[in-house]
């Protein structure tokens, strides 16, 4: 019974030792790194290498893709050589493969979208939004007694980061008007009635304006706020569909660290006249200031987790690129070598080597796609990695855009995150795959 027990322990850790030679083989390793489904731009090929030694027939729709120039439905392959597949024209098809034409080995669904070029950007922008109502940033006590101070804001239930949308029935986003409607309503004795908007929720409420014994007006015991304005860089533009993206992270209110709802705003040349450095615990920022009487680049028009967007007629000047250039899928993004376009003085885009460390697999849009790592020394000696004001800077890899800087880690300045370039696409209107999720702007 033990004799047994024996030869059967030993079995089980032969065939154990089987399993795992058979799976650290090459063969096998290569088989589990294809993927299921496969997205193309047409025109560009792509090759997968299955490296085993074995003949198989293929089958695929050639109105979409052809296999090693094989223009027929059903070809054969020899799967120790490199597949190289070429689409034709935008549409859906599978590759099945099938050993000895009968046994299936693998399928793999191709999915191939029209060709799309963007020029990556870099230049320096100054950027002016004014929000699409009044913001709440603050509360403040007003004197309306020898020994009293109350908030009228605060008593109707605002909080920081409200947008007030409408007033007494009529939208408004510029603070000059307040006053005026404070004090009509004030003198009147009669409330305002107020439409709010709180995230994604909208409400009504009642606000009746108190009289400063001090300043003589009437106030609503609240800080207030239309507009914003900064310095980013820009990442793309589109030619084609006359658009840009830039940032690659949301605009937030500095005070209540909200996101904007953009009502409308314009990027503007910027100059870079300065630069303070990045250090462990502290970020630096680009010190830049708008070009005065320089024309207006673009609009915006929606403020994304991804960055902001709109429309822009021209390619700005200063850019290292004048002619448009590939774009990468999330999923072609590899750990590796990689270059970003920024500005460290003046308006002259410079281009910098990094590293990409990580690289997160996504199928549905977020901000942290890959993480990164300056590693030109000429930046680091000038910037001391990534600073404030860098966000935006488009990351190439292999002659392809993949993406943009979005952050900095506070502890490593030299290293930081960025998001893939396809979610700033769709962001912009441009839609790579009709049936991708895509994020909201907010």
């Amino acid at each position: 019974m033990n004799r047994t027990a024996s030869v059967r322990r030993k079995i089980g850790i032969l065939l154990v030792l089987f399993l795992c030679l058979a799976a650290s083989s090459a063969p096998i390793r290569h088989y589990a790194a294809l993927p299921d489904e496969l997205r193309l731009f047409e025109g560009q090929a792509k090759r997968l290498h299955y490296a085993m030694p074995v003949h198989a027939q293929g089958s695929l729709n050639p109105e979409v893709a052809v296999v090693n120039g094989t223009r027929h439905a059903n070809f054969q392959v020899d799967l120790n050589q490199p597949l190289s597949i070429e689409p034709q024209n935008s549409g859906e098809t599978k590759l099945k493969l099938r050993l000895f034409g009968k046994i299936p080995f693998k399928t793999i669904k191709l999915q191939v979208v029209p060709d799309l070029r963007v020029v990556p950007g870099g230049q320096t922008i100054g950027v002016k939004v004014k929000s699409a109502g009044i913001m709440v940033v603050g509360h403040h006590l007003v004197r309306t007694g020898p020994q009293t101070r109350i908030s009228p804001g605060e008593e109707a239930k605002l909080k920081l980061g409200d947008l007030i949308v409408e007033i007494n029935g009529r939208p408004l986003n510029d603070v000059t008007k307040v006053a005026a409607l404070a004090e009509h309503a004030g003198k009147n004795n009669i409330p305002l009635d107020l439409v709010v908007q709180r995230g994604k929720n909208r409400f009504r409420t009642q606000l009746k304006p108190a009289f400063d014994k001090e300043d003589k007006v009437w106030r609503l015991g609240l800080y207030i706020r239309d507009s914003a304005a900064g310095v980013g860089t820009l990442t793309f533009y589109a030619p084609d569909h006359g658009v840009y993206g830039a940032l690659g992270h949301i605009i937030t209110d500095m005070d209540t660290q909200t996101p904007i709802v953009v009502g409308d705003g314009q990027i503007l040349q910027s100059n870079v006249l300065s630069i303070s450095k990045s250090q462990s615990g502290e970020p630096g920022e680009k010190r830049a200031s708008f070009i005065k009487e320089s024309k207006t680049l673009g609009n915006v028009e929606r403020n994304t987790p991804f960055g902001i967007f709109g429309k822009m007629k021209e390619l700005p000047k200063h850019g290292l690129h004048q002619e448009p250039v590939p774009i990468a899928f999330a999923e072609e993004v590899e750990e590796g070598p990689a270059e970003i376009l920024t500005v460290v003085n003046g308006q002259k885009v410079e281009r910098f080597n990094i590293q990409i460390v990580h690289v997160a697999k996504q199928t549905t849009p977020a901000t942290k796609g890959m993480v990164i790592r300056i590693t030109d020394p000429k930046l680091l000696e000038r910037t001391g990695g990534i600073v404030q004001g860098m966000s935006g800077s488009p990351i190439l890899q292999k002659g392809k855009l993949v993406g943009a800087v979005t952050h900095v880690f506070v502890n490593d300045p030299t290293s930081g995150y960025g998001c893939f370039i396809e979610w700033m696409l769709q962001d912009a209107g441009i839609v790579l795959n009709p049936n991708q999720p895509t994020s909201k702007a907010v």
